[in-house]
């Protein structure tokens, strides 16, 4: 019971054990149940990582989420990845995503709308779960009407029910085996009707002068669909939990909205809902004098980079005024988050409405939080308001 109650407050609260690790095992090696390799914790350690693909690869060995091919573009190494990201950064262009500003605002608005008069509530349920999915399968070309079951799916892959590594491989197998019988079917569906959606452009796109393969398009729209249904919930979930209970801060956004951006920024940095990507080494290598061998996992911690005094000023002050902030939040390097711009101006609209209607709020008394290893999301964000 001891190690529950330590394990979940590590969870809650990662930054002191992100100090301890930088201080004393700035390169460790993890043997688990679940997984074995090694861990990197300090900022410029992670990255010279994420800079240095022919080496810290981020191939399809590195990490198993049910796929049966690397998938597109973030198990594909250079050069062919280069090929792939000038086919989909457009997708998520500055101008493109401000286009669905209008629309996005508005959905935001009515999941709100219909909780506030009941005065608490799960908000990860009602609003930080169905937002930004609606969104996302509405781009990809799914039917929201199944958002239910494709984040069923998703939590299958991310958060799979297993105790050991033989059972959370035989999961998330079979819940992949089930997330591409769903992509093929719509796949299906478009190739006898294009619609105006990712899947429909994905089937009529080319690289290099050739048409994608149907494998192609499953493959970018199967890591799409993990990636789209799971990060903003996650992130706005921390960021609805910190302001939640620190009211001084949460005062600021209300008075003044146009600090939103910046406060997104600040807590994506000092909350790093995403709180590890994995490499895996092409050759023999070392950091910190550590000897690395080829063939390794590597876990690098976004999260201990994000607070690493060493490259930070006054790391853990949470500071919506900090000047600059080059948070490793979307990863960094070749392989840094394509839907980065998406993120932030979902982020951006849903606190902004929020705070517009519920201006003051906080925890449920008692609660204990419950949030989910590797990416932070908050399944029992109650929340009261008046």
């Amino acid at each position: 019971m001891t190690d529950a109650i330590d394990q979940a407050e590590l969870l809650r609260n990662p930054q002191a054990t992100y100090a301890f690790l930088r201080q004393h095992l700035p390169v460790m090696a993890v043997e688990h149940e679940l997984m074995s390799g090694t861990m990197i914790s300090c900022h410029d350690d992670v990255v010279g990582a994420l800079r240095d693909p022919a080496v810290f690869s981020s191939g399809a060995d590195a990490v198993t989420i049910g796929q049966v091919r690397p998938l597109i573009p973030l198990q594909i190494d250079p050069p062919e990845h280069a090929k792939f990201r000038k086919l989909l950064d457009p997708l998520f262009a500055p101008k493109r995503i401000a286009g669905l500003e209008a629309a996005t605002r508005a959905l935001v608005a009515d999941l709100i709308e219909a909780i506030v008069p009941a005065g608490r509530g799960n908000v990860h349920r009602a609003v930080c779960e169905p937002f930004p999915s609606t969104v996302f399968l509405q781009l990809l070309g799914l039917p929201v009407s199944r958002a239910a079951e494709f984040i069923a799916l998703k939590d299958g892959i991310i958060r799979p029910e297993a105790s050991t590594a033989v059972e959370r491989a035989a999961a998330v197998a079979a819940t992949g085996q089930r997330i591409y019988a769903v992509l093929n079917e719509v796949i299906d569906a478009r190739l006898e009707q294009r619609e105006d959606d990712f899947i429909s452009g994905f089937l009529d796109a080319e690289v290099d002068g050739h048409r994608l393969t149907r494998d192609d398009v499953v493959d970018i729209c199967y890591l799409f669909f993990l990636a789209g249904l799971d990060t903003v919930t996650a992130s706005l979930d921390c960021m609805l939990v910190y302001l939640a209970q620190h009211p001084e801060q949460r005062r600021r956004l209300v008075d003044d909205p146009a600090l939103i951006p910046a406060a997104i920024e600040e807590l994506l940095r000092w909350e790093t809902p995403v709180t590890t990507v994995v490499r895996i080494t092409t050759a023999d290598t070392e950091v910190r004098g550590c000897p690395i061998a080829a063939g390794t996992k590597i876990s690098l911690s976004l999260g201990s980079a994000n607070t690493d005094e060493a490259f930070w000023n006054r790391p853990d002050t949470v500071d919506f005024d900090r000047a600059s902030n080059k948070h490793l939040a979307f990863g960094g390097g070749l392989h840094r988050c394509l839907g980065s711009h998406l993120a932030r101006m979902e982020l951006r609209v849903a606190l902004e409405e929020w705070h517009a209607r519920v201006p003051e709020y906080g925890l449920v008394e008692g609660i204990a939080l419950d949030y989910s290893a590797g990416l932070r999301q908050v399944d029992n964000l109650e929340l009261v308001w008046s």
